[in-house]
């Protein structure tokens, strides 16, 4: 049976779920970023998934990058999996700008985080919905 890493529960607001994965916000406010989770047990690594997964892990993260490029206006995107410290599988989607306080660096631990308020993240919620459509599923009780 699934279950979210701990450490993700608690660093990352649910905003909802994708086909496959389960979309989070990091509650760090100096960046916007986005955690994809597949919702498949022990998985650590990409290239575990079953090809169909794979490609669908893929589809999801471009769809979020996109969406998130054009309504955040971000100068870059950073996309990564790196599970050094959360070893169950997740794909980091980070939207970048040249004025934010890791630039050009990579923001792992460069800044302590600032949390999200509650209300900033159903607005973002919301925005996501409302492009997403019906790929995105919200859970009402995950906020």
């Amino acid at each position: 049976m699934f279950a979210l890493d701990s450490r993700l529960k608690q660093d990352t607001w649910l905003i909802g779920e994708l086909p496959l994965c389960s979309l989070l916000l990091s509650n760090d406010s100096n960046y916007p970023w986005f955690i994809l989770v597949p919702r498949r047990e022990g998985i650590s690594e990409l290239f575990q998934l079953d090809d169909d997964d794979q490609q669908l892990m893929w589809r999801e993260t471009t769809a979020v990058a996109r969406v998130l490029m054009e309504l955040l206006c971000a100068d870059k995107m950073n996309v990564a999996t790196l599970g050094n410290v959360v070893k169950q599988m997740h794909m980091h989607v980070i939207a970048r700008y040249t004025t934010d306080p890791a630039w050009p660096g990579p923001v792992w631990g460069k800044h302590p985080a600032k949390p999200y308020t509650r209300d900033a993240v159903l607005g973002l919620r919301d925005k996501l919905k409302a492009i997403m459509g019906d790929v995105l599923t919200i859970s009402e009780g995950a906020l």
